[in-house]
């Protein structure tokens, strides 16, 4: 399947504000790459810490949309989200699947979230601080749905299932992953400890890619489209979406949490934080916040206040 390709010279400076536009406009997935690396030249690349995204200096952007995407029209929606950027720079090109697959893949490295969670490549060696009884271990590959790790917002969701598990709240409950995209988040949570994992969500592909990466993880996952979805609710629930959509879907979210149960919700950027605390404050308790970068996790307890399903 062939996808339309865009790629611009990015400083490390607005790197945060180029990707979050490009995501605004619907990019499927976004890369970064040195500016000024050589092939023949392997001091030009280098291994990130734990937990952590390469960043340069100077680098090339590289995102993708789908091929049917109107480039000039994208071009235009990108100048209007910010038009204090420069875009006149942007190379378009169309690229077949396999390129930008193995591309990422060999971006992507190990990475720890917590204390036991780790998220690793399926053609990677396990790193020695991985190889113990104690740790999760997500093999993962970008499938059909972007969702690695090294996005802020996932991150913070893992953090917050890795430290769940260290309470032993985690161990032996079912658990809802609300917008499970790659399904990342539930294959932590059963790594973790959980009994069972839902995943839902509202794009076909992301059911398939969801399935997928469980089946290679020796795992199972109950998938389901929004409207075929059990109206159950949850001891732990985990949404990671976009803040408008945690708004439209604050009384859906809460009837799926379970009294006494824990919510965490991320996709927000910083500055959208308020309104929802005031959005999800009737039903839940203990409402915390914690920010990586320009992303926000809200986290909280779910009440008795009963809600319309």
């Amino acid at each position: 399947m062939p996808y339309l390709q865009i790629s611009l010279p990015c400083p490390e400076t607005l790197q945060p504000r180029i990707e979050r536009a490009l995501e605004d406009v619907g990019a499927l997935a976004v890369t970064l790459q040195d500016a000024h690396l050589d092939a023949a030249d392997e001091q030009a690349i280098f291994e990130p810490g734990v937990g952590e995204i390469p960043l340069w200096n100077e680098m090339t952007l590289t995102a993708l949309f789908p091929d049917d995407t109107d480039a000039l029209l994208l071009l235009a929606a990108l100048e209007a989200f910010d038009p204090g950027l420069d875009w006149t720079q942007t190379r378009f090109e169309k690229v077949e699947d396999q390129d930008w697959e193995r591309a990422w893949l060999d971006m992507f490295q190990p990475m720890q979230f917590g204390q036991r969670t780790w998220i690793v490549p399926w053609d990677h060696a396990l790193p020695e601080a991985a190889n113990t009884p104690q740790a999760a271990i997500i093999r993962l590959d970008p499938g059909l749905a972007f969702g690695s790790g090294t996005h802020p917002t996932t991150a913070l969701c893992l953090r917050w299932l890795d430290a769940l598990a260290a309470e032993g709240v985690l161990q032996g409950a079912p658990v809802l992953d609300f917008g499970c995209g790659s399904g990342i988040l539930a294959l932590a949570a059963l790594k973790l400890g959980a009994v069972q994992a839902i995943g839902i969500d509202n794009d076909p592909q992301a059911i398939i890619a969801t399935a997928d990466n469980a089946q290679r993880n020796g795992v199972h996952i109950d998938t389901y489209l929004p409207q075929d979805a059990p109206t159950a609710s949850y001891p732990i629930v985990v949404a990671n979406i976009l803040a408008t959509a945690l708004d439209a879907l604050a009384e859906t979210l809460a009837a799926r949490v379970a009294p006494n149960g824990r919510l965490a919700m991320s996709g927000i950027l910083s500055g959208q934080e308020e309104e929802l605390l005031q959005r999800y404050a009737p039903w839940f308790e203990q409402l915390h916040i914690c920010q990586e970068e320009d992303w926000i996790r809200i986290d909280g307890v779910r009440n008795h206040v009963k809600v319309s399903q």
